[in-house]
């Protein structure tokens, strides 16, 4: 086995260089510059392995667009503000049916915010922060080894479906270690026949999201609809804990579902009969089991490090079913498991909806 003990964002350097990724573009930023400096140094030591530091978030993203378009593997990160920036050419990607992965350790926000864990950045990576009728699937992990494997995962799914992928973590996730053991190399194995690799004798061959006539826009935005649509019906993942009994559950994604991992240890040990259900695909989402949970549990307690973002989503998912509670806390402020027990407890104990608190 090679376990090792590592950092989060130096993991997700490690496991993108071992999944194949041979390009990779960045800009400093807080917390995520473990990641771009790991980068630096290790992705130069394979084959092909190509480090740049850009002049600008935009320049990065859209290096990720050219080098993918080559054919490459190939990946970004940032922090927040910095995805801010990235959200044209991640909708240019999105449109020219390209592969890649950002890498987004969200901060507090909004604006420049500060540099301390938050969850604020949901609503932009799951409704596509860019301009357009597009999506990226979104990956949220809850711990190292999952930022490993999830990023192993990314790749995949970016080329199996032609299109952006992001890992939505947190800084707690990227300066946090554990020890990580890594799965085997990845190396790519779908159809390469987009790639721009010369037309030699033949005609030109060019990708393009610009498409000016309206009627074959709309034909490509129907057949990339299709796709979105192929996504939803096979990709949705989610972890379930403790619910075979559960009269409340707590629904949390990503460093939030760590802590109610704790704070629901706590309630069992009160006799509280309390669950967690944990996205671990933000889109596509898996609604399909919280509606599931919705015939034989009545109360559902949203738990995120902002004001209510995946809360929307629950409760589309519910459909008016049950009572949804929500608890939060935005900009950087993380709880802990006793203050979050202290909520399960009592919603548990007064069994109110969200109206009435």
């Amino acid at each position: 086995m090679n376990k090792i003990l590592i950092q989060g964002n130096h993991v997700i350097g490690e496991a993108a260089i071992r999944a194949g990724c041979r390009f990779y573009a960045g800009y400093p930023i807080t917390p995520q510059n473990e990641l771009t400096e790991y980068m630096a140094e290790n992705i130069r030591k394979v084959e092909g392995g190509t480090f740049i530091q850009a002049e600008s978030e935009i320049a990065a993203i859209n290096m990720i667009l050219g080098a993918s378009a080559a054919g490459a593997r190939a990946m970004t990160s940032s922090s927040s503000p910095g995805i801010s920036l990235k959200q044209e050419g991640i909708s240019s990607m999105a449109a020219d049916e390209l592969p890649g992965v950002i890498v987004n350790i969200m901060r507090g926000g909004p604006g420049l915010g500060n540099i301390l864990p938050s969850q604020g950045d949901y609503y932009q990576a799951t409704r596509g922060g860019g301009h357009g009728d597009y999506r990226t699937i979104v990956l949220a992990p809850d711990s190292v080894q999952e930022l490993a494997d999830l990023t192993m995962d990314a790749f995949d799914l970016a080329d199996k479906y032609r299109n952006p992928v992001l890992i939505l973590a947190d800084g707690m996730i990227g300066q946090m270690m554990e020890p990580v053991v890594f799965g085997e190399p990845r190396p790519r194995k779908y159809d390469e026949s987009y790639v721009l690799k010369g037309a030699g004798k033949g005609r030109s061959r060019f990708i393009r999201g610009l498409i000016l006539d309206a009627l074959k826009m709309e034909e490509h935005n129907w057949k990339l609809h299709r796709k979105y649509q192929a996504i939803e019906q096979r990709e949705k993942r989610c972890e379930i804990s403790r619910t075979e009994d559960a009269d409340l559950l707590i629904i949390a994604y990503g460093t939030a579902a760590r802590i109610a991992k704790g704070a629901i240890k706590r309630s069992r040990e009160a006799g509280m009969k309390v669950g967690l259900i944990r996205p671990i695909t933000l889109w596509p989402f898996p609604d399909h089991v919280i509606r599931e949970f919705s015939d034989k549990v009545e109360n559902f307690l949203v738990f995120e490090m902002n004001t209510g973002q995946m809360l929307d989503d629950v409760k589309l998912a519910l459909n008016g079913r049950g009572h949804v509670h929500f608890y939060g806390r935005p900009g950087g402020v993380v709880p802990t498991p006793v203050e979050l027990a202290k909520v399960i407890a009592h919603h548990y104990n007064n069994n109110r909806s969200l109206d009435e608190d």
